[in-house]
Formats: C-alpha cells, sequence, structure tokens
C-alpha cells in the first residue's frame, strides 16, 4: 500500500483527522455503537493527540478519490493516567487498568473506509506498540465494544487478552478492556 505510518505533526490538519476518524466509525455507528471517534469535535481530536502520540497514516500517491498527502489512517498511544483522573469525559473515571504506571493505552484507531483489508490497521499498531516499547512500557491496554466481536478477535490475533469490562458514560454498549504484554 502506497502509504507511510509517521507521527501527527503540527503541520498536519486536525480537521482532517476528524473527518477520517468520523468515516472510519460510521460504519460502527451504523450498528448503533456510538464511539467517541464517530461524532468527536476537532478539539476532542486535538485534547486526544495532545494526550501522547498520534500515528498517522499519509497517503503517498492518489487511490481514486483520496489524493497523495490524505490521512488514511491513524491511531493514539498515551502514557497512563493518573489514579482518579477521567479517561475521555470528566464524569468517567479511568479504569485501573488505564493508571498502572507500565501500561500505554491506545485509541482512536481509524483506517480510511476504501483502504481497509490492506494492511494499514496492523502498520498503525505496530507504530503504537513500538511507541510504547520504545517508552518502557510494558503493556499495552485498549477498550473496544463488547459486541464487537470483530474488532474483539482482530485484537486477539494481535496478543491482546481480555481485562476486564467499563461502562462508559452515555454509551449503548459495555466496553471489554484488553492488554497486551511488549516483547
Amino acid at each position: 500500500m502506497p502509504a507511510r505510518i509517521r507521527p501527527f505533526t503540527t503541520t498536519d490538519s486536525a480537521e482532517q483527522l476528524t473527518a477520517l476518524l468520523h468515516a472510519a466509525y460510521a460504519t460502527l455507528a451504523a450498528q448503533g455503537w456510538n464511539y467517541t471517534a464517530a461524532t468527536q469535535s476537532v478539539q476532542t481530536t486535538r485534547e486526544r493527540i495532545a494526550q501522547g502520540q498520534c500515528f498517522v497514516a499519509e497517503l503517498l500517491r492518489a487511490q481514486g478519490d483520496l489524493p497523495a498527502g490524505a490521512l488514511v489512517g491513524s491511531v493514539c498511544i498515551s502514557p497512563p493516567k493518573a489514579a482518579g483522573a477521567h479517561y475521555v469525559q470528566a464524569q468517567d473515571a479511568a479504569p485501573p487498568l488505564y493508571t498502572l504506571a507500565d501500561t500505554a493505552i491506545l485509541a482512536q484507531l481509524a483506517v480510511h473506509p476504501a483502504l481497509r483489508g490492506q494492511g494499514l490497521g496492523g502498520r498503525l499498531c505496530d507504530a503504537a506498540e513500538d511507541w510504547a516499547f520504545q517508552q518502557g512500557f510494558a503493556q499495552v491496554a485498549l477498550d473496544t465494544a463488547e459486541p464487537a466481536a470483530a474488532l474483539r478477535a482482530r485484537y486477539q490475533r494481535r496478543g491482546y487478552r481480555d481485562a476486564g469490562r467499563v461502562q462508559w458514560s452515555g454509551k449503548t454498549y459495555a466496553s471489554v478492556l484488553m492488554c497486551k504484554e511488549l516483547q
């Protein structure tokens, strides 16, 4: 695939990244799962980026309706939260797994719908997990909708295991916490 994985930079557009997130999460929203990324504001995108490291996939040459230089994938990886800190919404405390000193948090993995099935999501996860390992974290944790069996299976194939459940405020589903030991 003609895309390169690189860190999000100050010259990148948070608006373009937000539009990518909306497009990537639209199929999940259509199933009734109101993931934050499906409708989040540009300000929320900026806040998520600022929490750690965001990686993007940049298209190197035009493909279909997508121009060269388009952001076609992303993932955020961040250090653990402080005990008692909120996660995304002020009313949601970070689960204990997200406060462990040796745990990085992976969030908002997204691939443009036109480019799914080409390994881009795996490459983005590799970049995030490599960053976490280089920062000295022993594991990566994430959460996803409990009924999203295909997503859970994809993470399990990458070595993630179930590590608990959480019910985020305002969500139409319970989430499964998953973690993976880094080596």
